[in-house]
């Protein structure tokens, strides 16, 4: 008979792999992997969910690593930037191309009916291979190429048909300003792995957040039609279902801690992966709860867990030498908890704003 897993016994298994059940001494590029990466729409949520996960976390540690190239951040998982090693920035780049195209298509074929895309891509290429340049410079360049085309249009062909990096200082700690790209192949001296599959981008999800339903990781990875590879992987596989009868699968030696296992207060970044990356939230986050940090313009507020499930939000406030951390519980708090909260905000502002002459945390009176 096939075992069921509470949603609480979910959370264990995927706060453990997700390194939030205890901090931990790996290094940078290895939590990277386990957890195939972090969403990176901004520089510094990364920064802050590796700070959650990694005992004695640096922003330096991140920073030598981005400006070493052996991180990097570009468009993977449901077409989102995502913070990933070199390595899997190629082979997931691989994986999803296909589909970066199709989503393309999809939200822009009108407007580039008659468009040569191949000649656009290879004039963007020859651009961008030259010296890093925005999307805004890239799209003007590419209009004087091709005349008639929408600016906009034309950028955005380059992004989803060719792997572009992010160059800093974009995506450094402390750094603004508009994001500069190149390929992939000139910032890693790499191309593209030629012939790849879906497979083991399978099990690197199921490493990091399983167990998971061919639903959970459709939704993680933006792909469609991943049943046949579950079914093909089946054999390396141990299955479960859960308290709804949905197939879970998961690798047969991931840690499963058990419902019973106490899980620690933890302040995690905005855009949080585990949000992102499955069908069925339950076991992170209620449907209640879902829909007041899910917002139309897709923005994800930084978010705090309570007994390892979304609690309440939080927000980090800097002005010249003050720094505010605004903790909002969706519901009242125990005294305990309160505590608990107060001594890792206390730890987060130590870590992002350590030259604030003043530093406080503030809960709704």
């Amino acid at each position: 008979m096939t075992e069921v897993l509470t949603p609480r016994e979910l959370n264990r298994a995927t706060l453990e792999r997700q390194f939030l059940l205890r901090r931990t001494d790996a290094p940078v590029v290895d939590v990277l992997t386990r957890v195939v990466g972090m969403q990176a729409q901004a520089p510094n949520p990364p920064y802050f969910g590796l700070w959650a996960r990694l005992a004695g976390f640096h922003p330096d540690d991140l920073i030598k690593l981005v400006t070493g190239r052996e991180v990097v951040r570009l468009s993977l998982m449901r077409s989102t930037i995502h913070l990933v090693t070199a390595d899997d920035a190629l082979y997931l780049r691989s994986v999803l191309q296909k589909q970066h195209e199709r989503w393309f298509l999809a939200g822009y074929g009108k407007r580039f009916e008659g468009l040569d895309v191949p000649a656009v891509v290879a004039s963007a290429l020859e651009i961008l291979e030259a010296e890093p340049v925005t999307f805004a410079v890239l799209g003007k360049r590419l209009a004087q190429a091709h005349p008639g085309a929408d600016e906009q249009t034309l950028a955005s062909v380059a992004r989803m048909y060719a792997p572009l990096v992010q160059v800093p200082p974009r995506g450094l700690w402390g750094s603004s300003g508009q994001a500069a790209h190149t390929t992939a192949r000139v910032w890693l001296g790499r191309d593209l792995p030629a012939k790849v599959t879906a497979d083991e981008m399978v099990l690197r999800y199921l490493a990091g957040f399983g167990p998971a339903s061919v639903a959970d990781a459709q939704v993680w990875s933006g792909l469609t039609r991943l049943k046949e590879v579950f079914e093909r992987l089946r054999p390396q596989l141990r299955t479960f279902r859960d308290e709804k009868g949905v197939e879970l699968f998961d690798l047969p030696h991931s840690p499963r801690p058990g419902g019973e296992v106490d899980a620690p207060v933890r302040l995690v970044a905005e855009f949080e992966n585990m949000l992102l990356s499955y069908a069925d939230r339950s076991r992170i986050i209620s449907e209640e709860h879902r829909k007041r940090i899910f917002t139309p313009n897709g923005l994800i507020p930084g978010t705090f867990l309570l007994d390892g499930v979304v609690a309440g939000t939080w927000k980090l406030t800097r002005k010249k030498k003050t720094a505010l951390l605004e903790v909002n519980p969706f519901g009242k708090v125990s005294k305990r908890d309160k505590a608990a909260l107060e001594a890792e905000g206390t730890q987060l502002l130590a870590f992002a704003a350590p030259d604030a002459d003043t530093a406080d945390i503030r809960f709704p009176s």
